[in-house]
């Protein structure tokens, strides 16, 4: 049967001189482009859903804090204990998931299965369960889902070009360029080139209109209720897209890259962090997939953990300043978000590929890719899920040799 992961050996912590040696051009750009891709359509979800839901803007900016300035923190102390990249954000599809409730439940409400749900994740790192149960999920189907979830990059990356040439095509120009001149792209990363020529590109056209608001972020203690069907509707699904969904995603991408990542360890983290920022209004914490590839997606393996650091150094600023870098961001023009993004997930897209679909359980694969595209929701659970499951039946029922090999 494939493992999803073979034991972490864990790696001596570097000294400050280390990391210093380690943060590299590459590695400071991969850390800026994954909190760049953070800061951007994923914080758009938690603004959506926080103001559809009623919430105020004091508690939108507590739970905007809570994901990146704990979760910041959470990724800068494991990935310098275990010496690889160890991102922790937010479970994003937990965050759709949340805002469908809002609908019905009081914020108070969601805030106790926020908790439960954190409790419910450290006890399954501490017992190991979860590393039992992940290491049963063949490989091939968790990177199926992966691309299923990645495509989306790849595709905006392609409208965006359509949509907004001006913007978009500059940035794709620089990647490639920079990308081919390899002598050059060393001394400037292709997605860091992307990424300047795009503000240029903006600053030309004149798309950036930030307007004005608070600077500051002010968290907050707030009181959870819990209610019986709050946590019945909550906690499970929740659970699901933080331990299979998310950090599925994040370990399968990790263990493509070359790194074994310690997966009831990292569970732990996850459990902490949800605790910690379910306390201030905050969604639980996760080993984010986009994130981790975005900090693997070039440069030396071993100094991985070095743009992991940076970024989550950056989460630290972020979570500080939320409504002003969140302003900031969104005021840029759609078409640079998404050729940014799609731009520096071209190779983790493309690893996805190849490893879901080049030897076992292409069938399963397969059926996993399409169920995620889909996005079929059942019991308030996303594709994403399903693809896992409904591919795995599919390859125990029609590729059994598989799981022998």
């Amino acid at each position: 049967m494939t493992q999803l992961a073979m034991p972490p050996t864990r790696a001596r912590p570097p000294r400050l001189q280390q990391l210093r040696n380690d943060l590299g051009g590459t590695e400071a750009a991969n850390g800026l482009v994954a909190l760049v891709f953070a800061a951007t359509g994923p914080v758009a979800v938690i603004l959506a859903v926080g103001t559809a839901g009623g919430l105020s803007r004091v508690e939108i900016s507590s739970w905007i804090f809570a994901v990146f300035f704990l979760n910041g923190l959470i990724t800068i102390l494991a990935s310098w204990a275990y010496r690889q990249p160890l991102s922790f954000f937010w479970t994003i599809p937990g965050t759709v998931v949340v805002g469908k409730s809002l609908t019905h439940l009081t914020w108070p409400e969601v805030l106790g299965a926020f908790i439960v749900t954190g409790i419910l994740i450290l006890v399954l790192g501490l017992t190991g369960w979860v590393d039992r149960v992940m290491s049963l999920i063949p490989l091939p189907l968790v990177m199926a889902m992966v691309a299923g979830v990645f495509l989306s990059f790849g595709t905006d990356l392609v409208g965006a070009v359509r949509t907004d040439v001006a913007i978009a095509a500059p940035m794709v120009l620089a990647f490639l360029l920079l990308s081919h001149l390899t002598s050059l792209g060393r001394w400037m990363p292709p997605v860091l080139g992307a990424l300047l020529v795009g503000a240029v590109a903006v600053a030309v056209v004149g798309g950036f209109s930030p307007g004005s608001g608070p600077v500051l972020a002010a968290p907050t203690l707030q009181a959870p209720v819990f209610t019986t069907g709050a946590l019945l509707e909550l906690v499970v699904p929740l659970a699901i897209t933080v331990l299979v969904v998310q950090n599925g995603q994040g370990v399968a991408v990790l263990n493509q890259a070359g790194h074994r990542p310690p997966i009831n360890v990292a569970t732990v983290f996850c459990g902490i962090g949800s605790l910690c920022s379910a306390a201030i209004g905050g969604i639980s914490s996760c080993l984010t997939g986009p994130t981790n590839s975005l900090l693997v997606a070039s440069g030396k393996r071993e100094r991985h953990y070095a743009a992991a650091i940076c970024c989550g150094a950056l989460a630290l600023v972020v979570g500080l300043f939320a409504p002003l870098f969140v302003r900031l961001m969104l005021a840029t023009p759609a078409a640079y978000v998404a050729t940014l993004g799609g731009l520096a997930m071209l190779r983790a897209l493309q690893g996805a590929f190849v490893a879901s679909f080049a030897h076992r359980f292409t069938l399963g694969a397969l059926v996993t890719f399409l169920v995620t595209i889909t996005d079929v929701t059942i019991l308030n659970i996303g594709g994403a899920f399903w693809g896992i499951a409904i591919g795995f039946a599919v390859s125990k029922l029609l590729e059994p040799g598989d799981f022998d090999t």
